[in-house]
């Protein structure tokens, strides 16, 4: 199943081992998510190695084994696809997401932004909906 990832996500693997990391590694999935994550994860870096209680070094290894499961998109990939999106929401820095969503042909976003659900367009997953699709796909072997 082809999923875009959102930030959130991704600070929530960071911050501590929890379901967030376990659907993160699960084999069930394939992530992506626009080159713009990398960004939003660096301005949070601080307070997230604060909340982990982890050390910079920690910090750079976890992220790089969580990255190891993510596909980043190139802005370049998606960039002709903004224009279309800007209707969606209000907080444009979320346009990339769906553009991702559209270019890769996910089945829709796994975010804890509330926001995201405003929008009919796109499927929204939340852990929750992730760990059913998990068990589901496990019970069927």
């Amino acid at each position: 199943m082809k999923i875009v990832i959102d930030s959130n996500r991704v600070i929530a693997a960071l911050i501590q081992n929890s379901t967030t990391r376990e659907i993160l590694f699960d084999k069930t999935f394939e992530f992506f998510a626009p080159e713009y994550i990398k960004d939003e994860i660096e301005k949070y870096r601080k307070e997230i190695i604060g909340k982990a209680c982890i050390s910079e070094e920690e910090f750079e290894v976890l992220l790089s084994l969580i990255f190891e499961h993510i596909t980043i998109i190139p802005k370049t990939e998606y960039q002709n696809l903004v224009n279309g999106l800007r209707d969606i929401t209000k907080d444009t820095k979320d346009i990339a997401y769906f553009a991702v969503c559209i270019f890769v042909k996910a089945d829709g976003i796994w975010t804890h932004d509330l926001h995201f659900r405003e929008q009919k367009r796109f499927k929204i997953f939340m852990n929750i909906d992730m760990l059913k699709f998990i068990r589901n796909t496990n019970s069927d072997i």
